[in-house]
């Protein structure tokens, strides 16, 4: 009784650390679009130039991806994940001091190293810790990363109102990425089991049609996340709206996300076949996307709800449908990192779009109605991933 007691409370600490860690995963970018206009006023930065800020790190996170797998062999998963924690609050801290947008770009590049490293390894080390419930531990740990854009989103805003700086604002959430990283490595022995597939597994999936239908489906579908990260609290203060109340606005989009990444994995997990809940999801991105466009100031707290609740669910749901095409955890590790390095530099480009599509016709909303059309495209892919049909895909 006591050892089973003793291997709950492992499970629980274990837990609480994995989402720990998640929560890091987005404030270096979440943080920044609120507070974007007092950055500009201070940094000189245009629209296509601030993009980077969002691109670059989802960039890195794309190429940083494919290296991550080979960091966790190397050293380990338990010593990896320290290493991007370290490097996340190395990021994160240096940007009280910065000056210029070279240098905050720089930081939002190291940022997006050391979030690839985790993101490469944490799927592979889930789906094998908690083989009978992936689908509810992906939620967990997905909903967790935007739980982590939510916070920033809605409390960076706050931290410049209250003390007028907007380093401040991006530089406080080393103390979240620090707090993490004393926690994580508390879990040395509970952390450190996990094999990571080898290279020539990861290598074929070059060659495979499904494994690239999978990445441009998961890069498309985080071409929205991405894009609404950057902009949307920028277009609503173009609105007229103040930073603090498009912060919100934010928050409250990356909270839906939250609600739904906690739900959508749990109604999906009933069954193996996932395509009904794929096509309810991107239709709520689709009617999310055109309100922003036709009605922004009414119904305005509709849109975001209802792009939150697509977008939160799709975010997970891409990955689980990835990792349910192969039932080994290094195989489908191995997957899941190369599902994520091309589809976050297919990613890392719609910032750039939006933001060279705002300077050019002075409004976002070409951007919106462009993601619109995307989610429509994606409702045609969801129709190729019948589950019965997966395993003629990986042998």
């Amino acid at each position: 009784m006591e050892q089973t007691q003793t291997v709950r409370a492992t499970v629980v600490v274990l837990t609480v650390s994995i989402v720990l860690v998640a929560l890091n995963l987005r404030p270096s970018m979440a943080a920044i679009g609120p507070i974007l206009s007092a950055i500009r006023q201070d940094v000189p930065l245009t629209f296509s130039m601030a993009s980077l800020l969002t691109m670059l790190p989802v960039m890195a996170m794309g190429l940083a991806m494919f290296v991550g797998i080979g960091v966790a062999k190397a050293i380990g998963e338990h010593r990896a994940i320290v290493l991007s924690l370290v490097i996340i609050t190395l990021a994160t801290g240096t940007r009280l001091f910065v000056d210029t947008g070279a240098t905050l770009v720089f930081t939002a590049v190291l940022a997006g190293i050391g979030i690839a490293i985790v993101q490469a390894v944490m799927p592979a080390f889930i789906k094998a810790r908690y083989a009978p419930n992936v689908s509810l531990y992906m939620g967990l740990y997905v909903t967790s990363i935007m739980g982590g854009a939510a916070l920033a989103a809605s409390f960076s805003p706050l931290v410049l109102e209250i003390t007028g700086s907007w380093r401040l604002g991006l530089s406080i959430w080393a103390g979240l990425s620090a707090l993490a990283l004393v926690v994580w490595m508390t879990q040395k022995t509970s952390a450190d089991s996990v094999v990571i597939g080898n290279s020539s597994q990861r290598e074929k999936h070059f060659s495979n049609s499904r494994s690239w239908l999978l990445a441009i489906f998961f890069g498309l579908g985080t071409s929205s996340y991405t894009c609404v990260l950057a902009w949307l609290a920028p277009y609503y203060v173009e609105k007229g709206w103040t930073e603090q109340h498009a912060g919100l606005i934010l928050g409250l989009l990356t909270t839906m996300e939250v609600i739904s990444g906690l739900a959508t994995p749990a109604i999906a997990n009933k069954s193996h076949d996932r395509r009904k809940v794929l096509v309810v999801l991107l239709f709520l991105i689709i009617i999310g996307f055109a309100g922003l466009v036709v009605s922004p100031n009414k119904l305005s707290l509709l849109w975001p709800c209802l792009l939150g609740l697509g977008i939160g669910g799709l975010f997970p749901m891409s990955l689980i449908v990835s990792m349910d095409h192969i039932d080994s955890p290094m195989r489908a590790g191995g997957l899941a990192a190369f599902v994520q390095g091309i589809g976050y530099l297919i990613a890392g480009l719609s910032p750039l779009l939006a933001g060279i599509v705002r300077d050019q016709m002075s409004s976002f909303e070409w951007a919106w109605w462009s993601l619109a059309i995307i989610s429509a495209v994606m409702l045609l892919m969801v129709f190729q991933f019948n589950p019965r049909h997966y395993s003629r895909h990986y042998i």
